[in-house]
């Protein structure tokens, strides 16, 4: 099963629900290394921290679809996590069609950018 930390709108036990089948909240977490921004959905931006909670699940292809991964808007990337979590997977959106303030350095796609700046950084999750 995948863990996931969500930021938003999938913080919400009725979107969760009316999206996935199985799933279940396994508590707050702390997104190190990253803090939340606001645009026409929440994203992620460098630096800082960001509360969320963590989200068990065997269908991150759904998560996927609800982001949409597929169409670029959201970026999935993994990040370690602390004590006895396996890594956890991220949604980072694109802050240029999000109309969010955001700032990932680098060039070329927001998914190179994102992975390079995870790479070059220290952002783990941890329970809260």
């Amino acid at each position: 099963m995948a863990v996931a930390f969500v930021y938003g709108t999938l913080t919400e036990p009725d979107r969760v629900a009316d999206l996935l089948e199985s799933y279940v909240f396994v508590g707050p977490a702390v997104l190190s290394g990253l803090h939340a921004v606001d645009g026409d959905y929440p994203t992620l931006a460098p630096g800082g921290s960001v509360a969320g909670r963590l989200l068990r699940t065997q269908e991150l292809d759904r998560l996927d679809e609800y982001e949409r991964v597929d169409d670029g808007l959201y970026t999935r990337v993994t990040v370690p996590a602390e004590e006895s979590l396996p890594e956890v997977a991220v949604y980072v959106g694109d802050p240029d069609r999000l109309d969010a303030n955001a700032n990932w350095p680098g060039e070329g796609p927001l998914e190179r950018r994102v992975r390079t700046y995870l790479r070059e950084n220290t952002v783990r999750v941890r329970r809260r």
